[in-house]
């Protein structure tokens, strides 16, 4: 296949940086995209047009999800939780924040929103109800969450990871240090709950097991990517957006390097590299069937000074295929 019929842009991208891009749920190609021009679009992928824009507070937009029920969820910068129905008219403030909203996650196990904030608390709310359901500390800053069924991860500004069990939150079910040294950018539990795969600043990504057995952990490995040797120097970019292969547990990352990789962590190898990008790679998404990647390209302020004029921000859709990611 080319890579002119593999892959296209989405139309009408938006207006600032993409900070989330998520499929809506599992049998729908549609996607959702939160951006710092404080809108939430749904983009009808197939079709390639906008199905709904909406505003979340003329503020940053800095993650969005989508419920079983087609309820969109939105945190921004402002603090606010809204929850939207499909068409974006009836929005609803969900709750508050007393910082950032940085990241959210949807347990559909439990029917549970969790909202991750640069307040240092996780705060959890009923899909359907749309009420509070508790309020948990987390040391630090949350930078990064990820949801598997029960499970819920958190990646701290001071590199903590803590991992909850949403069935009871009294304490946390673990809680460990970083493998990588530098600032964590993203974790994502394995689609078999056994570990998770972790990003950050310093282009380096580490492979986790939760289990404590000394046989297991010594699986864990960190590994180096998003490095290029550029006139002699080697250039470190950050590793942004980390996606699981939903059925072959293979995943994608994406770096400040315009570069997407493929990796099959359980065998240390990296799958494929698809082409550079324009920008940076700000957040990546596997559709639940697989076979499409979307691929949103921002330009995250990486270098000392800012380009002029500033780059474009796209949204990539890519097909995928099994030789780039299936296991060989």
């Amino acid at each position: 296949m080319s890579e002119a019929r593999s892959e296209y842009k989405l139309k009408t991208p938006p207006d600032d940086a993409i900070s989330s891009v998520r499929f809506a749920s599992k049998t729908s190609y549609t996607l959702i995209v939160s951006s710092w021009d404080s809108y939430v679009r749904l983009y009808d992928v197939l079709g390639n047009a906008v199905r709904t824009k909406y505003t979340h507070n003329q503020s940053p937009v800095l993650d969005t999800l989508m419920t079983e029920s087609n309820r969109v969820f939105s945190g921004a910068l402002d603090g606010t939780i809204i929850s939207c129905d499909i068409t974006g008219d009836q929005k609803y403030t969900v709750g508050q924040h007393d910082d950032a909203v940085r990241c959210l996650e949807f347990s559909e196990d439990k029917n549970i929103i969790a909202s991750g904030s640069w307040d240092r608390l996780v705060k959890l709310w009923d899909a359907r109800s749309l009420g509070p359901v508790g309020v948990h500390s987390q040391q630090d800053q949350v930078y990064t969450m990820s949801v598997k069924d029960e499970m819920l991860i958190v990646g701290t500004s001071s590199r903590k990871i803590i991992v909850w069990d949403l069935r009871n939150m009294g304490q946390p079910f673990q809680q460990r240090d970083s493998l990588l040294k530098y600032q964590t950018r993203c974790v994502r539990i394995f689609p078999n709950k056994q570990g998770y795969v972790l990003s950050s600043i310093e282009g380096r990504v580490a492979v986790e097991y939760f289990d404590p057995n000394p046989e297991i952990q010594k699986k864990k490995y960190a590994f180096k990517c998003h490095r290029i040797k550029e006139q002699g120097m080697e250039c470190i970019y950050p590793v942004n957006a980390i996606s699981f292969h939903s059925e072959h547990s293979t995943f994608a990352t994406g770096g400040s390097d315009g570069f997407v990789n493929v990796w099959d962590g359980f065998n240390k190898k990296r799958l494929c590299q698809f082409h550079r990008y324009p920008t940076g790679i700000s957040s990546l998404a596997f559709s639940n069937c697989g076979s499409v990647l979307a691929i949103g390209c921002s330009y995250l302020g990486e270098l000392e000074e800012t380009p002029q004029p500033v780059p474009e921000d796209f949204i990539f859709i890519r097909n995928v295929t099994d030789q780039e990611t299936k296991p060989k």
